[in-house]
């Protein structure tokens, strides 16, 4: 897939220019052909499966935690107001470690924002993107079959249908997620770790739900996450080991939530009606460097985080806002938003935040596994401080909801 073969046999071909192609449109990818499509620009999206068509709400629908800042920045982009309704505010995150006398408290009303973050359905994201696409050239479902950098865009060619297609820009974007085909065929450098861990998924109705509020326990397997959800239902994310993993999703109901109760507690009361569990594996995949000639990785293409608060879309929503001022300032400058100057701002803006920010869910994941008990004791102690030293915690707060450092427009909610 490194070089376009130019003409098949029996396809016709057709050639087409635009600013920018992206590759992959999930909610990334899609995000960003909506913020430079309803900028003006001419982008092309091209992605290998076909939009999902259900448009119904259901019980254990997949979730989305979406930080303060990701709001601001789906909100410029214009696609908020299609999925606010259906979206969960956090106003209180509760940290704690299992057993243990560590806890920390985060407060959106201390932070001075609205909400620390949003608990949105994916199937809401989805359906504002595709709502947003008007002026976006969308090639779906497209099986991207080659591309070719050269000195002043990037060549490729794109089958959908049976027919072969060529298209050109001054920049490829590769949004094709954390097994992007893409990042291996141009053998990009990357640190990559397997926790020998999985994220066991499902939804839960409590009896004494909190609207609002969110836990993070650290357990010794790892962290559980109990996120709001509309309707007093709760989303939850279970860390285990590999080997546990068959035996928690084949475990019935009722045993299910009884082995679930003793590690979470009772703060929500008791925990009913759980839905559809679903696991994956815990990585972490960070790409060295994203760049290179007319060509960037974002999102779980650029870097696969751990599940640890919740930080994964959300870098990626970050990576989307700084590439779309670097692209649409130059596009208007009328000079290359593909090339080496480019690409140089664009590794600035985003390579301290991809590297600390995957670093950080890094130690979290492994720090509060580890039993030794000196270590123990210093990350309860660690949390305990955070939890009584303001400055500390308002920075952490920052970090975590995306909105520390310099911010590019979106970022700060305004439009491009």
């Amino acid at each position: 897939m490194d070089g376009v073969r130019g003409r098949e046999r029996g396809l016709r071909v057709s050639a087409t220019s635009h600013d920018l192609i992206i590759v992959g449109g999930g909610l990334v990818g899609g995000s960003l052909a909506c913020a430079l499509g309803g900028a003006g620009l001419r982008v092309a999206l091209v992605e290998a499966v076909a939009p999902a068509v259900r448009t119904e709400p259901s019980y254990d629908e997949r979730v989305i935690a979406l930080s303060w800042g990701s709001r601001r920045i789906l909100g410029a982009i214009g696609l908020w107001d299609d999925l606010a309704s259906g979206a969960e505010p956090i106003h209180r995150i509760h940290v704690s470690d299992r057993g243990h006398f560590g806890f920390a408290r985060l407060d959106s009303a201390e932070e001075g924002v609205p909400a620390l973050g949003y608990v949105a359905p994916a199937r809401l994201i989805g359906q504002a993107i595709q709502a947003r696409l008007g002026g976006v050239q969308v090639l779906s479902p497209a099986r991207l079959v080659g591309f070719h950098p050269r000195d002043d865009r990037v060549d490729i060619e794109v089958v959908q249908a049976g027919e072969s297609r060529l298209l050109n820009a001054p920049l490829l974007v590769a949004a094709d997620g954390g097994d992007s085909a893409i990042r291996k065929r141009l053998g990009f450098e990357v640190l990559e770790r397997g926790y020998g861990h999985d994220a066991i998924t499902t939804t839960l109705t409590p009896d004494r739900p909190q609207p609002g509020v969110a836990y993070e326990r650290f357990t010794d397997t790892g962290p559980l996450a109990m996120l709001p959800m509309t309707a007093g239902r709760y989303s939850l994310v279970w860390t285990a080991r590999e080997d546990q993993t068959a035996a928690i999703l084949a475990l019935e109901d009722r045993a299910f939530l009884a082995r679930l109760q003793a590690r979470f507690g009772y703060r929500l009361g008791s925990l009913s009606r759980p839905g559809r569990r679903q696991a994956w594996p815990l990585r972490l995949l960070l790409t060295r460097d994203p760049v290179r000639s007319r060509l960037v990785l974002i999102g779980n293409a650029a870097h696969t985080l751990h599940a640890v608060a919740g930080q994964g879309l959300n870098l990626g929503l970050r990576d989307l806002a700084a590439l779309a001022q670097v692209v649409v300032d130059r596009v208007r400058a009328d000079t290359d938003p593909g090339g080496a100057a480019a690409m140089a701002e664009y590794r600035r803006l985003r390579g301290g935040d991809q590297h600390r920010t995957g670093l950080v869910t890094d130690l979290l994941a492994r720090l509060f596994v580890n039993p030794w008990p000196p270590l123990r004791l210093g990350r309860n102690l660690g949390l305990l401080g955070l939890d009584l030293m303001p400055p500390l915690r308002h920075e952490l707060a920052a970090r975590f909801m995306g909105i520390a450092g310099h911010l590019p427009r979106l970022a700060r909610g305004l439009p491009l």
